[in-house]
């Protein structure tokens, strides 16, 4: 009889344990679900606009100031639909530079032009690092500011810059300016009457003159030499 009632105390040892166990998950799962909760109501009450994405480098959520900024809706921001609002100069650059931050697993500040709901392009800066849970890596959380004032407020011309940008050739300029307006060269080449081929060697040789790599860059040379007004 001993061992019998060993073994029923055993067993149910073992089924107070599984209970326990299941418990404590629901609590667990609970409690990330209150957490995320509370994040949504904190986020969307942020002047700031937020972004969150999985380890996939796909974006699950945008609060409602980017919602609000884009104008958009969340299902059509989400995964590399926000992407879609990238300016046409910048979208390969920045996704490339996402995907090394992610890859990489370390935090990234950029800037780059996002399209308002209004329809017009914006610099934006934004910041990004990684989000960790149980020691496994989650994906990452960031934030993103509009500082297309800030780029232009109390710009003094740079005397090394306005050489630099008047080397260039009056189309070159042209394109230049363009550009540095928030133009995509495609746009640049039809309000120029030119070709869209004619254009993009111009941004090349533009580029090259102006000893940069990346229309960021050259769009500030515009701004150190006074092209674009504050």
């Amino acid at each position: 009889m001993a061992p019998e009632t060993s073994g029923n105390e055993a067993q149910h040892l073992r089924e107070r344990i599984a209970l326990l166990e299941a418990e404590l998950s629901r609590q667990k799962v609970d409690s990330r679900h209150q957490a995320e909760e509370a994040f949504r109501l904190l986020a969307d009450a942020a002047p700031v606009m937020i972004w969150v994405a999985d380890a996939d480098a796909l974006c699950t959520y945008f609060n409602k100031s980017w919602l609000e900024f884009r104008g958009r809706s969340m299902q059509q921001e989400m995964g590399n639909g926000w992407a879609e609002g990238l300016h046409p100069d910048d979208r390969d650059l920045c996704v490339a530079a996402h995907l090394k931050c992610f890859e990489a697993r370390q935090g990234f500040r950029m800037e780059y032009r996002l399209r308002r709901a209004d329809g017009e392009y914006r610099w934006m800066e934004a910041i990004g690092v990684p989000r960790h849970e149980d020691d496994a890596f989650r994906g990452f959380l960031g934030s993103a500011a509009d500082v297309t004032n800030r780029r232009h407020a109390g710009t003094v011309p740079d005397q090394r810059a306005v050489s630099s940008v008047f080397s260039l050739t009056d189309r070159e300029r042209q394109v230049l300016l363009l550009i540095a307006e928030g133009k995509s060269t495609k746009e640049a080449a039809i309000r120029l009457g030119i070709s869209y081929k004619t254009a993009d060697s111009h941004r090349s040789r533009i580029l090259e003159k102006l000893g940069v790599h990346e229309t960021a860059s050259m769009v500030r040379y515009a701004i150190r030499a006074g092209l674009i007004t504050p």
